[in-house]
């Protein structure tokens, strides 16, 4: 009698292989790309085509009625820009106008924000809209409806808003109008996502409303109040359209009245795009410059405070 033979079970050849899973990084290729392509065409490419042509100048033979001749200048538009003094002097308006314009932004944008978070508050949407309205309006029409309202001939104020020495005033309580309810906003989201429980603990212990705010609600909104400031120092280095509007009303604002300015003038008006691409490129390399610097010091501060 033979025994009946039982069919062989392969052996287990190690662990089951594991199918691969396709990691996070590569799965978002995909997602990424359409930004990346739009950021290098729209954002990279004129950056450095700006940068090239900053490096080259046309320069002409025979007294200046020869042909045009396209040559490689090396740093000598860079030297221009710096050479009269417009930049310098444009430079130092704007940062004059900054520190006196954005932290009174800032503080309007904080103090509508914390009225908006506190229980008292009543008919929150509406005024969360009405604040934040004035952003909605393009800043070209703004500026020219406050052109209107500074206009001396015209003006409700019976004031002449437009003279030089309040002219630069007058350009910042356009954006301050303008800008407060959109930094408001980014504050007041900061000021929702605080957990409520810290500010009942606070109420049993007996702090105010004015201490929760002071001790409570500010700390913990300062990286948002780090984010808009930066943003506004940047929009600060780049104010364009206000002044631009205004310089057509009053001669008390140049064409040149902002670096950014005075480079659409030199682009444009001059036909001298090398020139005009050195100065906007030294005016994005101190944009980024004097953000790095804020946000250091702004860290520095964030860390002395912890301790």
């Amino acid at each position: 009698m033979t025994a009946t033979q039982l069919p062989r079970v392969a052996a287990p050849q190690g662990r089951a292989r594991r199918r691969r899973r396709p990691s996070p990084s590569r799965a978002a290729l995909p997602l990424l790309a359409p930004f990346c392509l739009l950021f290098g065409v729209f954002f990279l490419l004129p950056i450095g085509y700006a940068i090239h042509e900053s490096l080259y100048a046309v320069r002409r033979s025979g007294l200046g009625f020869g042909t045009p001749e396209r040559v490689f200048a090396g740093f000598d538009n860079y030297a221009k820009v710096f050479d009269d003094g417009i930049f310098l002097s444009g430079v130092g308006r704007l940062l004059l106008f900054g520190f006196v314009q954005v932290p009174v932004m800032l503080g309007l944008a904080l103090l509508l924000a914390l009225l908006l978070d506190g229980t008292a508050a009543r008919c929150k949407p509406f005024f969360r809209l009405v604040y934040f309205l004035p952003y909605a309006v393009p800043g070209v029409i703004a500026a020219i409806v406050w052109a209107f309202l500074y206009t001396p001939q015209i003006s409700p104020f019976g004031l002449d808003l437009l003279a030089d020495d309040v002219v630069l005033g007058s350009i910042g309580n356009i954006v301050t109008w303008t800008w407060t309810g959109f930094n408001m906003l980014v504050i007041y989201s900061a000021l929702q996502a605080v957990p409520r429980d810290i500010y009942e603990a606070a109420a049993i212990d007996g702090a105010g409303p004015l201490r929760i705010a002071w001790q409570i609600k500010i700390p913990m909104v300062r990286p948002s109040l780090a984010l808009t400031a930066v943003f506004s120092v940047i929009g600060t280095l780049q104010l364009f359209n206000e002044p631009r509007v205004l310089s057509d009303v009053t001669a008390n604002v140049p064409k040149d009245y902002t670096p950014l300015m005075w480079s659409l003038q030199v682009a444009l008006d001059r036909n001298d795009y090398a020139l005009g691409s050195a100065i906007a490129v030294v005016l994005a390399v101190l944009t980024g410059g004097l953000s790095l610097l804020f946000l250091r010091l702004s860290s520095w501060l964030t860390t002395r405070g912890a301790r």
